[in-house]
């Protein structure tokens, strides 16, 4: 017998299952019984459904979130030897989009407190940029971490400025409002991403694309289909990036609740707020923004003894992110040294995610803040 009270997952997707099991099981025949299993009119209704929702005139469904921005900066012209701002403090799959198309990524800081792209620093980056770098520079990304979007006035203010495009990653934000506007309705074009845990899941990878402007939308179209205009006529190499009909299936079923999820993850949100805050750095929630917590991320230098502590009474955590992508081994040829980016180098020594998804249960949202506050006391 394990010596522990409780077990509390980080996320529990069978919980999910085992409350919509019907819908999703219906919704999974369906499509098994239409024989269509690539594309087709599931996916079509779930991506009008999903443009709506965010506030696009288009979405296109495609196989991951990562291709969804890989898609994205492709469809705006991003290459060889160009150039790509974005954060250092992100999922890699960020910077590695960047780096498949054969561009570098410039990485800048993160505000201290809602761990978000510094536009402060962005501008810094931005103005003090060689000529040569300047003239290449193709994209900005801000991404919209833990659920809570960045400063859009701002970053679209300095992007407008000086003449950059802005590509939104959303991968955990699909929902999150900035003065009253989705994210992934800012940028030229934005990327969600569907993968099991986030807030909006498929049962395995997927991904969709938003924008507003039709050419890159036919652009895009064609990119997730090899290239092809028309069946076995290619002007252009594109990539293998369908949405699966079953994944388009079950999200459609899982859309009907994403509301009352990110409100439930709100309230557990509230809980650890108001019994956590000044035992640990609570997040942060700015008051324009929406947030939808799809991570509850506190703060503390005793950071990895809590963890330790939290693992042996049974409450799994996560660190996101335990390395900034600055100092990546895999991107060590950009020179990065650490101190360059101190705000995200300092929080990634400190930052802990705590288990919060919309089946947690009362008693054990409970256990978890009694059992931090035991730690500290």
């Amino acid at each position: 017998m394990k010596g522990y009270e409780m077990h509390v997952p980080l996320v529990n997707l069978r919980r999910l299952y085992e409350d919509l099991k019907p819908d999703i099981d219906e919704a999974i025949g369906s499509v098994l019984n239409s024989g269509r299993f690539i594309l087709g009119d599931v996916v079509a209704q779930l991506e009008q459904t999903l443009a709506q929702y965010v506030g696009t005139s288009y979405a296109l469904g495609v196989a991951s979130g990562t291709d969804a921005l890989l898609l994205a900066l492709r469809a705006i012209g991003v290459g060889q030897g160009d150039f790509v701002i974005t954060t250092t403090f992100t999922f890699f799959a960020t910077p590695e989009v960047i780096i498949r198309l054969g561009a570098t990524p410039i990485f800048v800081d993160i505000e201290p407190q809602t761990y978000n792209m510094d536009p402060e620093h962005l501008e810094v980056v931005v103005k003090h940029l060689p000529p040569s770098v300047r003239s290449r520079l193709k994209a900005i990304i801000p991404v919209h971490l833990y659920g809570q979007s960045a400063d859009m006035d701002e970053i679209m203010g300095i992007a407008t400025k000086y003449g950059i495009p802005v590509v939104e990653d959303l991968a955990q934000a699909l929902g999150a409002e900035y003065k009253g506007k989705k994210v992934g309705s800012f940028g030229l074009l934005g990327g969600v991403s569907f993968f099991p845990t986030k807030n909006l899941p498929a049962f395995g990878d997927a991904g969709m694309i938003f924008t507003d402007d039709s050419t890159l939308y036919e652009k895009v179209k064609t990119y997730r289909i090899h290239g092809a205009t028309k069946k076995y006529y290619y002007p252009d190499w594109g990539y293998n990036s369908r949405l699966d009909a079953i994944q388009a299936a079950i999200l459609s079923v899982n859309f009907k609740h994403l509301e009352d999820w990110n409100e439930r993850r709100r309230a557990i949100a509230a809980k650890y707020d108001a019994k956590l805050h000044g035992v640990v750095e609570t997040p942060v929630k700015k008051p324009d923004r929406t947030h939808i917590y799809h991570q509850y991320t506190i703060r503390t230098p005793e950071r990895d003894n809590l963890r330790k502590f939290l693992q042996e009474k049974g409450i799994e955590t996560a660190i996101h992110y335990p390395i900034p992508c600055h100092l990546q081994p895999a991107l060590s040829y950009l020179g990065y040294r650490e101190g360059d980016l101190p705000v995200s180098e300092k929080a990634s020594k400190e930052v802990l995610s705590l288990p919060i998804f919309q089946y947690l249960s009362e008693d054990e949202v409970d256990y978890v803040i009694d059992t931090v506050v035991e730690f500290f006391r």
